[in-house]
C-alpha cells in the first residue's frame, strides 16, 4: 500500500525497510503493528537473508512513541504487535542479520528500535537520546539492554539524565558501529548487506541464536549446550548440504555456494 508507514523494497536477498511516517516517523500502535508482521515475514522468507531499517526523510530515524497518538486514545501497554514495539525487540527466532541505518534523529524508542538491529551505521549528524524520564516514562527495553553493551556508569548517566549525545560519542561507546556523511549512509548500508548476504546463512542463524540464548548461561553451561547439539540452528548446520559444501569449498580452493539448506 502506497500510503502505508513502511515502505520495503527487496533487492535479491536483502529486504530494505524504511519507517516513512512524516512529520518524525513516530510509531503508533498500528505502526508498530505493521513492522512486526514485515520482520515476521522477512524472518520467514527463506529468500530473504539480510534486512535493513531505516527511516524516511533526512531529520529523523525515529523519536520512538507516538505521545500524539497516545494523548488521543493509544494505550501504552495496547497491543504493538507479533515483535512487540517496532516488529524486532520481542520477535522471537529472529534469526537472520539487520542492520540499522540511522539516518537522523533516534531517541526514546528510536534508539531501542535501533539496538534491537544487529549492526548500526549512522548519518554523521544524527543525535541519540533516552529522554523517557522527562514525560514519566521508563526506556525499559533501553534499561535492560544499555548496562550489558557500554559501561555502566555511561549506561545509568543516559537512563538518569536523558541527556542527547551525537554520533561521534555513541561511536566511542561501542553503540554504534560505524560514521559516514549522509549521503553515503544507504550506499554503505546496502554494502555491507550484500557481503552478509553473500554469506552463510545457517551460520548466521546459528550465531544469532548461541548469542541471544547464552546471554545469561555460565559459559560451559553454553558450550555444553552447543556440543550436545541443543541449539536447533546448530544442529540443523552440522547436518546441512551448506556445512559439506564449506568444507567442500575449502578442500578445492573455490568460493562457496550457499543453499541455506
Amino acid at each position: 500500500m502506497s500510503d502505508s508507514p513502511i515502505k520495503t523494497e527487496r533487492r535479491g536477498h536483502v529486504l530494505e525497510v524504511t519507517l516513512d511516517r512524516p512529520k518524525a516517523n513516530a510509531i503508533d500502535l498500528a505502526t508498530s503493528r505493521i513492522m512486526g508482521d514485515v520482520f515476521r515475514d522477512f524472518r520467514d522468507d527463506p529468500d530473504l537473508r539480510v534486512a535493513i531499517l531505516t527511516g524516511g526523510g533526512e531529520k529523523f530515524f525515529c523519536p520512538g512513541w507516538d505521545l500524539k497518538a497516545a494523548a488521543e486514545g493509544d494505550a501504552v501497554d495496547g497491543d504493538y504487535g507479533v515483535g512487540g514495539f517496532g516488529g524486532l525487540q520481542e520477535l522471537r527466532g529472529m534469526n537472520k542479520p539487520v542492520i540499522a541505518a540511522v539516518n537522523g534523529i533516534a531517541c526514546g524508542g528510536g534508539l531501542e528500535l535501533a539496538l534491537s538491529a544487529d549492526i548500526i551505521l549512522s548519518a554523521d549528524h544524527a543525535t541519540f537520546a533516552l529522554p523517557e524520564i522527562r514525560s514519566g516514562t521508563v526506556a525499559d527495553a533501553a534499561s535492560v539492554k544499555l548496562p550489558k553493551r557500554i559501561p555502566y556508569h555511561i549506561a545509568m548517566e543516559l537512563l538518569l539524565t536523558g541527556r542527547w549525545f551525537d554520533a561521534e560519542e555513541a561511536k566511542g561507546w561501542g553503540i554504534i558501529n560505524h560514521i559516514y556523511p549522509a549521503a553515503d549512509l544507504m550506499a554503505e548500508a546496502r554494502k555491507l548487506a550484500e557481503l552478509l548476504a553473500s554469506g552463510p546463512p545457517l551460520v548466521y542463524a546459528a550465531i544469532k541464536e548461541i548469542v541471544r540464548e547464552a546471554e545469561d548461561m555460565k559459559f560451559q553451561d553454553a558450550m555444553n549446550k552447543i556440543t550436545n547439539s541443543q541449539f536447533e540452528t546448530v544442529e540443523k548446520l552440522y547436518t546441512s548440504e551448506d556445512q559439506l559444501e564449506g568444507a567442500r569449498a575449502f578442500a578445492e580452493k573455490r568460493n562457496p555456494v550457499w543453499k541455506g539448506r
